[in-house]
């Protein structure tokens, strides 16, 4: 890792805009020595802002540690870790134009020990290797297979932490549920009432848009995230930010029937 450094001369900070407007627009507010790359963002100064409701949850010091940033846009989190003292950190996402921001980003910082990757969160299992952190943060939402891509996760990335955060709507209460769900309420052929109770789990399907965008499919409830996170294999822990949570890998359940990611791992991708 090295200094980050500021642009000395006007001359330098001109050519900075410059590049980063060619790669506009910007969904992360970076601070490049002064040049911010979406200072006039919609949410504020974003990600920093939300980030700071939470960053106490994150390990301070990652000295040593690998990071793994699943959906890393233009690489605000992959800075964050750097600034934390993360030995390696590799970012991935399906966007060639956030992966160019985020190079942007990292190099005119100086960070070193930084790889940026064209892949699918499908296709984590390429990677070969386990990460002390993965972040996967603001993705699930966006994918055809939620449920899948955090088994493939568990299963092939998440070697002891994972930062996750997710879009959530509909209630805040958690419910307590069965161990084993019965078809009728006991005595009746009535199906149990729980199922309609504001904090049982819930994934609510988006078929349209949301917020005009029409790749948000899924808006869990908080009781559902919790579920759906202990499901594939994680221990949860709600952090300071309702929508985001801090687990840690536990084992899996019904491990012993086999694998729970059902989608092929491949070979390494050049």
């Amino acid at each position: 890792m090295t200094a980050e450094p500021t642009p000395h001369d006007d001359a330098m900070v001109h050519a900075l805009r410059q590049r980063v407007g060619a790669l506009g627009p910007w969904f992360h507010n970076i601070d490049l020595g002064g040049v911010k790359t979406a200072p006039d963002h919609f949410l504020g100064d974003y990600p920093a802002e939300k980030y700071a409701r939470f960053a106490d949850a994150v390990p301070r010091d990652l000295t040593g540690k690998s990071v793994l940033d699943i959906g890393c846009n233009a690489g605000f989190y992959s800075v964050e870790m750097k600034r934390r003292g993360a030995a390696r950190v590799v970012g991935i996402d399906s966007d060639d134009r956030y992966l160019a921001q985020a190079r942007l980003a990292i190099d005119t910082l100086g960070f070193d020990g930084v790889e940026f990757r064209n892949l699918s969160v499908y296709d984590v299992g390429a990677l070969g290797e386990r990460f002390d952190l993965v972040i996967f943060m603001g993705v699930l939402y966006h994918l055809r297979h939620p449920l899948l891509a955090m088994d493939l996760i568990r299963e092939h990335v998440a070697g002891d932490l994972m930062l996750f955060q997710t879009m959530q709507q509909g209630s805040t209460e958690v419910e307590a549920v069965p161990e084993d769900h019965p078809f009728y309420a006991p005595g009746t052929f009535v199906p149990p009432a729980y199922f309609d109770a504001p904090g049982y789990p819930k994934m609510h399907f988006i078929e349209r848009r949301f917020a005009g965008d029409w790749t948000n499919w899924w808006a869990p409830n908080a009781a559902c995230t919790q579920a759906m996170l202990r499901a594939a294999g994680f221990a949860v822990e709600p952090t300071a930010e309702a929508d985001v949570y801090l687990c840690r890998t536990a084992p899996v359940p019904f491990a012993k029937f086999g694998p729970a990611a059902v989608y092929p791992a491949k070979g390494n991708l050049a």
